[in-house]
């Protein structure tokens, strides 16, 4: 594909920069019935096409009447003209005749041309003909719907695409589609679409109106895909220009992608470098190229650079105006790719997000998250606001880890069961030791600081975790408490008065009362 599209680029814009240097005057068709009869070019004073419209329309007007028709050649202003019915429909100049031929036999051979198209023309506007035609156009029409079948039965059996072959895991579903599929299903498309078109094609042929209404139809799409609308650089551009172009520019966004796809399996990977250097020499290689490419694809179509200064400058102002913030965004892209204050696959905090760094773009970074999730984040906030970097320069980092035990706890008793937790623990380095520090004394605790280091930072938090159970589980074994927060009320008045509903009251006195005594005992 790739070589496809550098032969597409070798061939194509040389033809095209010729063309644009040198566009000689195109020459015109007689026609009859969609019959291409010969060319003719500019004389001294009208074009090729102002000569050729008033011999269409008179050819045109007898081959569907009952006049004679005929075509002869006759001398005028000592120059041979082809007649129709005695009227003059074409003048013969040197500049329409070869070197090798005289000017009277070209006319003679037009003549001829003329006489035979217009006999042709009248024959097939017969009842006889059209009856003849209609069944031939049937079997074309079902040759075809055969063939397209056959072409769909043979893909299907050789090379089954996504929306042919099923999942054998999963009856009645259809697997989704991939790089291959897309390709192969729009190649049966292209083919089962083309045997249509020609199909009709061929059957419009056979009939002259038919054929005159797509040579029309053919015409006025030529003409409005090449009429120019576009002045640019000195000249004017058509729509089949700038089609042709932003074509050609895919091509070279493939062929740069493909290149850069090959020097990072094929050499960056072979030297040793690191992945973010690496990922850095080929994000600007790939620019570089694109850029470089855009330009030397701009002058080869025949486009003036110069006369886009007056563009550059204004699109310099929508730049600093407009588009200030995806200006800045870019700027820090490219600070961040020569700096290289982060990396590919380090491991990072920006604000409250925390994640892995997969692809440093130029706009934009992207940021994978602990629970897995892409986050993309503009470049200015590398720059702009405090970034945690935990694998800058090297992934070794210190966890701090909190422990509060009950007062009257044994303090080097609580430092050896802390020590005690980190041993044997694979994800705990070595050196740097772990440390405790005695912090101070709480008010419910004694407060203790576990000082680790690990080299996996964004493992932490599961590091932490599981450190927390082998300290907890560690204290208890030595019977180490960890308190809960306490607080003593003291009362400074030594009588409370409390007021209490009535119904309350008079319950609490009739069961604080004692029981009355009987009088006679």
């Amino acid at each position: 594909m790739v070589l496809a599209a550098l032969a597409i680029l070798l061939v194509v814009l040389p033809l095209h920069g010729a063309r644009a240097q040198a566009r000689p005057e195109i020459p015109a068709t007689v026609e009859l019935d969609g019959h291409r009869l010969f060319e003719v070019t500019a004389s001294k004073d009208y074009t090729a096409r102002q000569r050729v419209e008033r011999a269409n329309r008179l050819l045109q007007d007898v081959v569907a009447s009952t006049q004679p028709g005929t075509i002869g050649v006759r001398e005028l202003n000592n120059l041979p003209v082809i007649t129709l019915d005695g009227d003059v429909i074409l003048t013969v100049t040197r500049r329409d005749t070869p070197e090798s031929m005289a000017v009277g036999q070209q006319a003679e051979l037009w003549r001829r041309t003329i006489a035979s198209a217009i006999a042709r023309g009248r024959a097939q506007r017969q009842p006889a003909y059209v009856a003849r035609m209609i069944p031939v156009s049937l079997g074309i029409l079902g040759l075809a719907f055969l063939v397209q079948r056959l072409l769909l039965r043979l893909w299907q059996r050789f090379l089954p695409s996504a929306l042919t072959q099923p999942l054998a895991s999963e009856p009645g579903t259809v697997r989704p589609l991939r790089g291959m599929d897309w390709l192969l299903h729009g190649v049966l498309v292209v083919l089962r679409f083309g045997i249509w078109v020609a199909a009709v094609r061929v059957i419009a042929g056979f009939f002259p109106v038919t054929r005159l209404l797509i040579g029309r139809l053919f015409d006025a799409v030529t003409e409005s895909l090449g009429s120019p609308f576009l002045p640019l650089g000195g000249r004017s551009y058509s729509v089949l220009d700038a089609v042709i172009l932003v074509a050609l520019f895919l091509v070279l966004v493939r062929l740069v992608a493909f290149l850069t796809g090959m020097l990072r399996i094929r050499v960056l990977q072979r030297t040793g470098i690191e992945p973010g250097s690496q990922e850095a020499i080929a994000f600007i290689l790939q620019y570089g190229l694109l850029f470089l490419g855009t330009l030397v694809l701009l002058q080869l179509w025949g486009l003036n650079l110069t006369s886009l200064a007056l563009f550059a400058s204004v699109l310099g102002v929508g730049v600093g105006l407009g588009l200030q913030g995806i200006a800045k965004n870019l700027i820090s892209g490219l600070i961040i790719m020569f700096e290289r204050p982060i990396q590919v696959n380090d491991f990072v905090e920006v604000g409250d997000l925390q994640g892995t760094v997969t692809r440093v773009n130029l706009r934009s970074t992207e940021v994978v998250t602990l629970d897995r999730i892409s986050i993309i984040v503009p470049n200015a906030e590398f720059l702009e606001s405090r970034v945690v970097n935990w694998s800058h320069g090297s992934p070794i980092s210190r966890l701090r880890i909190p422990v509060g035990v009950a007062y009257g706890s044994d303090c080097q008793l609580v430092r050896q069961a802390l020590l005690d937790a980190c041993e044997g623990f694979p994800d705990i380095l070595a050196a740097p030791p772990p440390w405790v520090f005695f912090t101070g004394f709480g008010e419910s605790s004694l407060d203790f600081l576990l000082l680790v280091w690990i080299s996996q930072p964004r493992r932490q938090y599961e590091i932490r975790s599981e450190l927390n159970f082998r300290i907890e589980a560690m204290l208890r074994r030595h019977e180490l408490t960890i308190p809960f927060p306490q607080r003593d009320l003291h009362l400074r008045n030594e009588r409370i008065e409390v007021a209490l509903p009535a119904e309350i009251t008079a319950a609490l006195i009739a069961r604080l009362s004692p029981p009355p005594q009987d009088e006679d005992a």
